[in-house]
C-alpha cells in the first residue's frame, strides 16, 4: 500500500473554497486515497481562523495530523505558533520521505520556500512524486526540483475534486485502479454511477421546493396579498424543473458544488419539459460531468480546468438533450399521469378516494409509498401546488395517525401508552409528518391495524365527495389553506381523524375488558 502525507494550509483563496472546513478538507483525501488502496500516513496542515490573504497578529491556526481514526487537530494558537510547529512536523515527514516510507507527497496551498521547504527539499532529492493545488505554491515546488506529476490552481475547485485530481494523479502515476467515492465513507457503492440513481431519493430531497410553492400557494389566498404574492406561485412553479435537476445532478454525479451548478444549467434548460424534465436533464447532467472529470483527470487537465469541464459541459449537454429532444415525451408523460388521476375522479370521485385511502396504508408499510406515491404527489402539485393524492395523504396517513395516538392519550390501554402516543400526536398535529407515530399501536392490535385502513378509506372517500386537493407535511391548521376546496378539505380531515379516534377507543375498551376478564 503506497503511503502519501498532505503537507500545506487553508490558504488564501482555498479558504472560501473548502480550506475553512479542514475536516472536510482532509478527510475527503483520506477517503480518496482509500478507495485507491492508498494511505495518507501523515498530515501537516495548518488551518488558520481566516485568509492568509489577510493575516493580523491576531490570526489564530489550528495545526492539524493524521491519527489512527482520521484528521485531529494537534496544536492551537496564534499563525506564527502554529507556524513553528507545523515546521517540526514536516521535519519528521522529511525524513520519513528520505527513508522512504513516504511515497507521495500532496500539496494543499503549500509553502515550500518556508514552513514546507523540508518536505519539499527532500522529495525533490528522492525524486518523490508531488501533486497538489494552489498556483504560487506548485510553481515555488517545481522550482525547487519536485517531482510534480500534477498541478492546478483552486479556482472553480471543491474539496472533491481536488482529492479526486490528487488521487488520480498518483493512480496514474503508479498504474493503479481507482475509482472516486462519494459519501462520507469509502463504503459508499459508486462502481456503477447509474446505481446512483434513485427517483425516491430525488423527489424526497426535493420535497421542501414543493412544500414552499404550497405555502405560497397558501399565503397568495389572503385578500390583501393577492396582487403582491400570486405572482410568486408562478415563479415556484417554473423552478421545480430546476431544483429537481439540481438535487438530481448533485446526487448522481456525487461532486458537491460541481454537480448542483450541472444541474442548475440543465435544470433551467429542461423547465420546458416540466418535473420529469428536470430529472432527466439532471440525471444526465450528474452523469455526464462525472465521466467528464474522470476523463479530465486521466487527460492530465488541472484540477481548476477539470471542475469546469465537468460542470459547464455537463450541465449544458445534459440541458440541451432535453431541450431539443425529450421535453416533449416528459412533458406527456407527466399530463398524462395527472389525467389518469382525473379520469379515475370522473369516473367515481368518492370510490377513487375510498380505494387510495384503503391502499395508503400498505403503501407505506411496505416502502412503496415513497418510490411510487410521492412522487405522482409531487407531478400533480407542479401544476397548481396541491394534489389529490397529497389530500388522501395528510386525511388517511397523518390525519389517522392523529387520531389513533389521540386514542391512546384520552384512553389507552395502559398508562404507560400515553407518554408513547402523545409526542407524536404532537408532531402528526404540529408538522404533518410521522405516521410512524401510530405503528406501535396497530401492530401491537390487529383490530387498531383494521382501524387504521378503515378510517383512511372513509377519509378517502369523503376527500373523492369533496372533490379536495391538497398536501401532507403541513400543519393541520396550515393545510386546508393550500386545498382548492379549503372547508371540504377540513372536514375530510376532521373525519379521518375522528373516526379513527373513537374506533381506536373502542378497541382499547375491549383490549382492556379482555385483560380484565
Amino acid at each position: 500500500m503506497k503511503k502519501l502525507a498532505v503537507i500545506g494550509s487553508s490558504g488564501g483563496h482555498l479558504f472560501v473554497l473548502g480550506g475553512n472546513n479542514p475536516q472536510a478538507l482532509l478527510q475527503e483525501i483520506v477517503n480518496q486515497a482509500k478507495a485507491a488502496n492508498m494511505e495518507i500516513s501523515d498530515i501537516a496542515f495548518v488551518a488558520a481562523s481566516t485568509t492568509l490573504d489577510h493575516v493580523t497578529e491576531k490570526t489564530n491556526a489550528t495545526l492539524w495530523g493524521q491519527s489512527e481514526g482520521g484528521p485531529i487537530p494537534v496544536f492551537e494558537g496564534n499563525l506564527n505558533e502554529v507556524n513553528k510547529k507545523a515546521k517540526e512536523v514536516n521535519k519528521e515527514i522529511a525524513e520519513r520521505v528520505r527513508s522512504g516510507d513516504v511515497d507521495g507527497v500532496i500539496i494543499v496551498s503549500a509553502d515550500p520556500k518556508g514552513v514546507n521547504s523540508e518536505v519539499i527539499t527532500a522529495a525533490s532529492e528522492k525524486g518523490t512524486p508531488v501533486a497538489g493545488t494552489g498556483g504560487s505554491s506548485m510553481s515555488n515546488a517545481r522550482s525547487m526540483g519536485a517531482n510534480v506529476i500534477s498541478s492546478s490552481g483552486t479556482t472553480g475547485s471543491t474539496n472533491r475534486t481536488r482529492a479526486v485530481g490528487y488521487i488520480s494523479a498518483f493512480a496514474s502515476e503508479w498504474k493503479t485502479k481507482y475509482t472516486p467515492v462519494i459519501g462520507k465513507s469509502t463504503e459508499v457503492e459508486t462502481g456503477n454511477i447509474f446505481k446512483r440513481i434513485s427517483l425516491r431519493s430525488i423527489m424526497m430531497s426535493s420535497l421542501p421546493g414543493f412544500i414552499a410553492m404550497a405555502l405560497i400557494l397558501a399565503i397568495g389566498k389572503i385578500p390583501f396579498l393577492v396582487d403582491s404574492v400570486g405572482p410568486l406561485f408562478d415563479v415556484l412553479i417554473g423552478a421545480l424543473p430546476i431544483v429537481v435537476a439540481v438535487v438530481a445532478a448533485k446526487q448522481v454525479s456525487g461532486l458537491d458544488e460541481v454537480g448542483i451548478v450541472a444541474g442548475v444549467i440543465a435544470g433551467v434548460l429542461s423547465v420546458n419539459g416540466g418535473v420529469l424534465g428536470g430529472i432527466v436533464g439532471g440525471i444526465l447532467a450528474g452523469i455526464l460531468a462525472s465521466y467528464l472529470l474522470k476523463w479530465s483527470f486521466r487527460m492530465k487537465f488541472p484540477a481548476t480546468t477539470s471542475s469546469l469541464i465537468a460542470g459547464a459541459i455537463g450541465g449544458l449537454v445534459g440541458g440541451i438533450v432535453v431541450y431539443f429532444g425529450l421535453a416533449p415525451i416528459t412533458l406527456w408523460i407527466g399530463n398524462g399521469i395527472r389525467e389518469l388521476i382525473q379520469i379515475a375522479l370522473d369516473y367515481n370521485a368518492i370510490l377513487a378516494g375510498a380505494v387510495a385511502g384503503l391502499l395508503i396504508w400498505p403503501a407505506i408499510i411496505g416502502g412503496v409509498y415513497h418510490a411510487a406515491i410521492l412522487p405522482i404527489v409531487l407531478l400533480e402539485m407542479e401544476t397548481q401546488g396541491n394534489s389529490f393524492l397529497g389530500a388522501v395523504d395528510m386525511v388517511g396517513l397523518v390525519m389517522v395517525s392523529a387520531g389513533i395516538t389521540l386514542a391512546n392519550i384520552i384512553g389507552p390501554r395502559q398508562k404507560s401508552e400515553a407518554s408513547v402516543a402523545a409526542p407524536g400526536f404532537f408532531v402528526n398535529m404540529a408538522f404533518g409528518t410521522f405516521v410512524e407515530a401510530a405503528y406501535p399501536f396497530m401492530f401491537a392490535d390487529k383490530l387498531v391495524f383494521g382501524i387504521a385502513l378503515f378510517s383512511a378509506a372513509v377519509g378517502g372517500a369523503v376527500v373523492g365527495f369533496f372533490n379536495a386537493r391538497g398536501s401532507g407535511y403541513l400543519p393541520t391548521f396550515v393545510a386546508p389553506t393550500v386545498s382548492n376546496n379549503p372547508l371540504g378539505f377540513a372536514v375530510s380531515m376532521a373525519v379521518g381523524l375522528v373516526v379513527s379516534c373513537v374506533l381506536t377507543l373502542i378497541a382499547n375498551r375491549i383490549a382492556k375488558n379482555k385483560q380484565k376478564a
